[in-house]
């Protein structure tokens, strides 16, 4: 990306670009999971180039006691469930035991009924020895995506890509540890927000989760 130009219309330009990125390569049964909401458009372009099958991952955070805003972890969503926590803010801030579990359940409960909203009764794919390819409509700082990153391995994939339209260089590296690939077509440096980088960056609809996701399932 140079002089000025924004590289992509909207979330779906992004995820065709990224898919005849990625349909470039063969892959090993493939998995697309999609960071909701912002990352199902684009995750839909590339499940389609790949004829790929394709699933939610949501991320719950969980916050520290009276301060919910402060993640001390996430729970990762998937046929399995994990719990990721930060140990070092864990180490600082001694949450007990049972205010986790109580989280835990209460986070689990809400992804719950999101993956109902959104899929009705489909259950979760298990993502055990695939090639599981985690796709998001970009990143700026990496938090959400390294939870998703550490949940999934959790769930012995063969192999984990990482797929987005753009982030910075700095979180990439940051996140490179986490996966076995790093695919992105633009590392701008400096960054901003993901949206800048976007002509049109609404935010995706409910509606729009679900009509691609029965689609994707159809």
């Amino acid at each position: 990306m140079d002089g000025g130009t924004i590289p992509f219309e909207n979330r779906q330009d992004a995820g065709r670009k990224l898919g005849r990125k990625l349909s470039e390569r063969e892959f090993d049964n493939p998995l697309v999971l999609a960071l909701p909401r912002g990352g199902v458009p684009v995750a839909y372009e590339v499940a389609e180039a790949l004829g790929a099958q394709m699933d939610l991952l949501f991320v719950k955070k969980i916050g520290a006691p009276g301060w919910p805003e402060y993640g001390i972890g996430a729970v990762v969503d998937g046929a399995s469930p994990q719990i990721v926590l930060t140990e070092e803010i864990v180490r600082q801030i001694r949450p007990s035991p049972d205010y986790i579990e109580a989280e835990t359940r209460r986070q689990l409960k809400e992804i719950g009924r999101r993956r109902s909203a959104y899929l009705g009764d489909r259950q979760p794919i298990d993502p055990k020895d695939r090639t599981v390819i985690i796709v998001d409509d970009g990143i700026a700082t990496g938090g959400t995506v390294k939870a998703a990153l550490k949940g999934v391995r959790k769930n012995k994939p063969r192999k984990i890509i990482l797929a987005v339209p753009v982030a910075p260089p700095s979180a990439l590296e940051d996140l490179r540890d986490e996966c076995d690939e790093i695919i992105c077509l633009a590392t701008p440096s400096p960054f901003g927000a993901v949206g800048s980088f976007y002509r049109n960056f609404d935010q995706t609809s409910d509606s729009e989760v679900i009509s691609l996701m029965s689609r994707a399932h159809g």
